[in-house]
């Protein structure tokens, strides 16, 4: 039998994508959230789950460990990877992807400090925005990086905006709209066609509802 592995992203993003899953027939036969593993059978014998870091997850799918995976599309614009397609918004987590800076300050002339953990889609930003800019590598706390000086901007995801709020800064620019998104291993859809098929087609007729 074929086997099919299906990368989810931990967090926010599995929360929203069980419900799909479910509707569309696919249910983990134990409870992912109570649970300290990582692979999880499912009610199809041929389809298991991974549970993964987001950032991960398009990795796992590129390289053909996980066939298909879902993945928000910050990660997958920052991943900038090769290896697998993606045929379907999910349409859940969604929230934007924008640049941030202290309430009421405008941008300063000449070189920006920026503070982001989206290297290359801010590189990619304020290239296009003829800005020069030096990007400072975070992973949390991103709001602290203006407050401090470390930076004159950030550029991070941006769902209520109560945290730049409380943090005294506010969005400026968005970069991009951001969903989750499923994407495919191009080979797997060649050699397993028909399994993946039918799960993107099952996903995509819940999505479409």
């Amino acid at each position: 039998m074929t086997q099919i592995t299906l990368a989810l992203t931990k967090g926010r993003i599995l929360k929203e994508t069980l419900p799909l899953l479910k509707e569309a027939g696919i249910v983990p036969m134990e409870d992912i959230f109570s649970s300290r593993k990582l692979v999880f059978p499912t009610n199809h014998s041929g389809l298991r789950l991974i549970i993964l870091r987001g950032s991960d997850v398009p990795t796992y799918v590129q390289f053909g460990a996980a066939d298909i995976g879902v993945a928000g599309k910050d990660v997958l614009l920052e991943h900038q990877g090769d290896g697998y397609y993606e045929p379907l918004d999910l349409g859940i987590a969604r929230c934007k992807l924008m640049t941030a800076g202290p309430v009421g300050t405008s941008v300063p002339q000449g070189r920006l400090r920026v503070a982001t953990k989206y290297i290359n889609i801010a590189r990619q930003f304020y290239a296009e925005q003829g800005r020069q800019a030096d990007l400072i590598k975070l992973f949390g706390a991103m709001e602290l990086a203006p407050i401090l000086d470390l930076a004159h901007e950030i550029v991070d995801i941006v769902d209520t905006g109560n945290t730049l709020k409380a943090n005294g800064l506010e969005a400026r620019d968005e970069i991009a709209d951001i969903s989750a998104r499923l994407i495919v291993n191009k080979a797997a859809m060649k050699t397993k066609f028909n399994e993946l098929q039918s799960t993107v087609d099952a996903l995509s007729s819940v999505v479409s509802k």
